[in-house]
């Protein structure tokens, strides 16, 4: 399928779930889950050691023995700033570079003060890629906002383009990589679709599209179908959701039982049990 028929699959799936919202606790539990995993794989990418059970644990408040304070705060402030992107979204807030800092200072928060919400002073390397000089740093990311503000195209594509643009700039020490993904899901969460998580277990093909990216000037972009191909699942995992969940409803109506004439309706017939 080329990206041109994912993006329409995707639109319409949207607009099916748009239509037929998933019942509201239902879809929080679904929401609960799903930034679970994603805060459990974003940490790991970048190195975290937790597992998806001890993740859980430290977000219930408990310690685990054996890890060091660094994993239990990457893993406490990622939650924290799922949160806050929300809030963005809520208050209808629009990107910008004090958005970005603010993102990047919960992110660092109580891990690495000096350096959170701020601009590297250092040259990086990552991998084979020498990401800009500091003194670059400015300049680029006020670009950045300002062709990320012109963009038309669609949001599957303009999400992509935040995290693609921004890794490319690279413009803190640390965090950039969680930072980005969470910019990317603001983009999306904005335009009315569900965040996507980037799996560890397929980091390598997440890492190979990044990668490819710095080869291009134009054109179609690894990158592109990775978050077309995030975003479908998403959906359809969504739609089977509401689908379950209906038929379940359907299932209780279905068994409710028809009183007959002799019974007086305060015996409490054709009480629904679901929720």
């Amino acid at each position: 399928m080329n990206l041109n028929d994912k993006l329409k699959n995707i639109d319409e799936l949207q607009k099916f779930l748009i239509e037929n919202p998933i019942e509201e606790n239902f879809n929080k539990s679904i929401e609960a889950d799903f930034n679970l995993h994603y805060t459990h794989d974003s940490t790991a990418i970048e190195g975290n050691t937790l597992t998806l059970i001890e993740t859980q644990v430290v977000l219930e408040g408990i310690t685990i023995g054996g890890k060091t304070i660094r994993e239990h705060l990457e893993i406490i402030n990622h939650a924290e700033a799922i949160e806050y992107i929300y809030d963005l979204v809520k208050n209808n807030i629009p990107l910008s570079e004090n958005v970005i800092c603010d993102i990047h200072s919960i992110i660092l928060n109580n891990i690495n003060k000096s350096e959170a919400g701020k601009y590297r002073k250092l040259l990086v390397r990552v991998g084979d890629f020498t990401p800009p000089q500091p003194y670059l740093l400015k300049p680029q990311m006020e670009e950045f906002i300002r062709t990320y503000e012109k963009l038309d195209t669609h949001p599957i594509l303009k999400a992509s383009f935040v995290h693609l643009e921004f890794v490319r700039i690279h413009p803190f020490i640390d965090g950039n990589g969680r930072t980005a993904r969470l910019l990317m899901n603001l983009e999306l969460l904005k335009n009315n679709y569900p965040a996507i998580n980037i799996s560890f277990e397929k980091r390598a093909q997440y890492y190979q599209a990044i990668k490819e990216y710095s080869k291009l000037n134009n054109g179609t972009h690894q990158f592109d179908n990775l978050v077309a191909d995030y975003m479908l699942e998403r959906l359809q995992e969504k739609k089977a959701m509401w689908e379950y969940d209906n038929n379940i409803e359907n299932s209780d109506k279905s068994n409710i039982d028809t009183p007959n004439d002799d019974t007086p309706p305060s015996q409490g017939q054709g009480t629904r049990h679901k929720k």
